[in-house]
């Protein structure tokens, strides 16, 4: 049995991304009836079809929904092996995800040397909580991501680049200091569930026997320490953000306890990507 060649499936996603076949034709420099030959043929090849045709608009199909996120794995992996085998500069694109922090405390001056020294790789940033970062790469739908450890997916390779501290940030009209004791119903601000630093202030009350309040769910460090110095609640961040947030000033800073205080963040990847890209940003983090 013939498998699927690369060219039918650049050609399918092609008219999926333009949303049609005369764009399609357009950005692979082909006529428009070849582009409909080739889709016809992937679709006999496959017995299912892959477009809904509602005159002259298509929409995917389920099964071309399915087909679809194959194509762009599959695109991707050649072009990265073609690139790897080239041996020239790292180039194409290069999908980092990143926790909030560490994409506003530490990715700038990472971003901006690996751009000076490889201008021919686009960069693309996608923010989202630990856990939710973590599912994005095993999806494919980013190349590599900066968590927070641990992290035991098998499928993953990772390795330790920045060392965070914690810290507690509390109310600057709190009289006394927000420990696991006396943070017993103090309403916690923070990312969504998922959020690494959320877990580990979490653990540590749990730990205490500690049950908190309320849990006030935010999108952003500024968003979470204005609500901290308005007296809304308490909550935990690197120390490494508030350098980069001069909004806390006036707020209360405590040192975490134990294992907690300080945590490693990961750089990972699957273990079926490497190439250049990734080994040129190995190396800048190890610089």
């Amino acid at each position: 049995m013939r498998n699927i060649d690369l060219d039918s499936l650049e050609i399918f996603q092609a008219v999926v991304t333009e949303g049609g076949i005369s764009r399609a034709a357009q950005k692979l420099h082909r006529v428009q009836s070849n582009i409909s030959t080739r889709i016809k043929q992937l679709e006999q090849r496959l017995d299912t079809r892959l477009f809904l045709r509602q005159g002259r608009s298509l929409r995917l199909s389920p099964e071309g929904e399915v087909l679809l996120g194959y194509a762009d794995k599959l695109l991707r992996l050649a072009a990265e092996a073609e690139a790897s085998l080239s041996g020239g500069p790292p180039s194409g694109t290069l999908r980092i995800g990143s926790m909030e922090s560490t994409a506003a405390a530490r990715l700038p001056p990472l971003l901006s040397r690996y751009h000076q020294l490889y201008p021919q790789v686009d960069i693309v940033i996608a923010t989202d909580t630990a856990d939710g970062l973590l599912q994005r790469l095993l999806q494919y739908d980013i190349d590599v991501a900066f968590v927070a450890e641990p992290v035991l997916h098998n499928a993953l390779d990772t390795r330790r680049v920045f060392l965070e501290e914690l810290v507690l940030l509390s109310p600057p009209s709190r009289a006394e200091a927000p420990t696991a004791a006396n943070a017993s119903g103090a309403t916690l601000i923070a990312f969504r569930s998922g959020c690494a630093y959320r877990r580990y202030l979490e653990e540590w009350l749990r730990q205490s026997g500690v049950v908190p309040g309320a849990v006030i769910e935010v999108s952003s460090y500024h968003t979470i320490i204005a609500c901290v110095a308005a007296g809304t609640g308490i909550a935990v961040v690197p120390r490494s953000v508030l350098e980069v947030v001069p909004e806390y000033a006036n707020l209360q800073l405590y040192p975490l306890p134990g294992r907690i205080a300080k945590i490693h963040t990961l750089l990972a990847w699957r273990q079926d990507y490497g190439g250049a890209k990734l080994d040129a940003l190995k190396q800048i983090l190890a610089a």
